[in-house]
């Protein structure tokens, strides 16, 4: 156990180290600063850190790694974290680091302006920075495209065998049953994952780019991913065999469609508070919410993204659903994923 704890040392070390030398930030540094900890992965971010830095003289220290782990580490780290922001994907991810007090109360006219309703939290302890809507990929030479128009048409006898999900621990899989709990009620929602799981082709896949492989090879015929996966793919982020695979598959958005988010929140036991604040409103604002979602293929707090192949994808309208409202029935979405046998 102890050896495993000095790697997890090493571990975070390494990555706070090599932030730091992509931006020239002296370790001994007594200029204004602000430490992140991120759970986006996406190495584009850091072209938006750095224009931040440039713009205010603030410098970014940043350590990324799984949303999960990144709030086990300020748990653990309590009053000694060096954490100043906290940056982390889906509903449940952010609502969850309030509910472990992780996070501290924001006032900002800035972030109150930019972020829409809906996107922000009532207590104003995190706000949203990008979008991502929850589409369904399907292979048409495998299923008729025609009849799946919403999630709830998963679950239709037509389609057994021929339905592909990533697994429960998924937190975008349970912001959408607790989408479902909220817009359909619990007894609803219960039939429509009976109905789907049982037209699952198992194994549970661990990731939503696994799904749209699975899905063009036509080891199944419809799966549920967010939609910049796809658009990623399409774009050859990851290599000219990926594309192929997603030019295969036809990408479906209910009407209205699931939104989920990525967020940011102060940390508790910010040292830098003023300067996580004035990062946060930069990420947040119409320039640093475009700067974080175009190159990721995710939509910006207040438009879509301008991308083509994004916009190939046909124009959505977002449901009447809180993030708030998803993070409070999360609990109840994993107790009925797990009943009907999502694994």
């Amino acid at each position: 156990m102890k050896k495993l704890q000095n790697l997890k040392k090493i571990f975070y070390s390494a990555l706070t180290c090599t932030f730091l030398f992509n931006l020239n930030i002296p370790a001994n540094s007594t200029e204004k600063e602000v430490k992140v900890y991120s759970g986006r992965h996406y190495n584009t971010d850091r072209s938006v850190f750095k224009k931040f830095a440039e713009e205010t003289g603030i410098k970014v220290r940043l350590i990324e790694a799984a949303g999960i782990s990144l709030i086990e580490r300020l748990k653990r780290e309590g009053k000694n974290s060096q954490a100043d922001l906290i940056l982390l994907v889906d509903a449940a991810r952010i609502t969850n680091a309030a509910k472990l007090g992780l996070l501290q109360k924001i006032d900002s006219s800035n972030l109150e302006n930019d972020v829409p309703v809906g996107l922000k939290d009532p207590n104003k302890e995190w706000y949203a920075l990008t979008r991502r809507v929850r589409v369904m990929v399907a292979n048409p030479k495998v299923v008729d495209v025609s009849k799946i128009n919403d999630y709830t048409d998963l679950a239709d006898p037509s389609l057994k065998g021929k339905v592909c999900l990533r697994n429960r621990k998924s937190p975008y899989n349970q912001s959408l049953v607790a989408n479902q709990i909220i817009n359909k009620g619990e007894e609803a929602t219960k039939n429509w994952l009976n109905g789907m799981i049982s037209n699952v082709s198992k194994p549970f896949f661990p990731g939503d780019i696994s799904i749209v492989r699975a899905v063009s090879k036509r080891k199944c015929g419809v799966g549920i991913v967010n939609h910049y996966y796809v658009a990623r793919m399409l774009a050859g982020v990851n290599g000219r065999r990926d594309a192929l695979y997603a030019k295969k598959t036809t990408v479906l958005t209910p009407n209205p469609a699931h939104v989920n988010i990525s967020a940011g929140g102060v940390a508790k036991y910010a040292t830098n508070k003023n300067e996580a604040i004035k990062l946060l409103e930069y990420l947040a604002s119409p320039m640093g919410s475009k700067g974080l979602a175009a190159p990721t293929f995710e939509h910006p707090l207040k438009e879509v993204n301008q991308n083509q192949i994004v916009k190939d994808f046909g124009e959505f309208v977002p449901d009447k659903v809180t993030v708030e409202e998803l993070g409070v029935n999360n609990s109840i979405a994993i107790k009925l994923m797990k009943d009907a046998g999502w694994n």
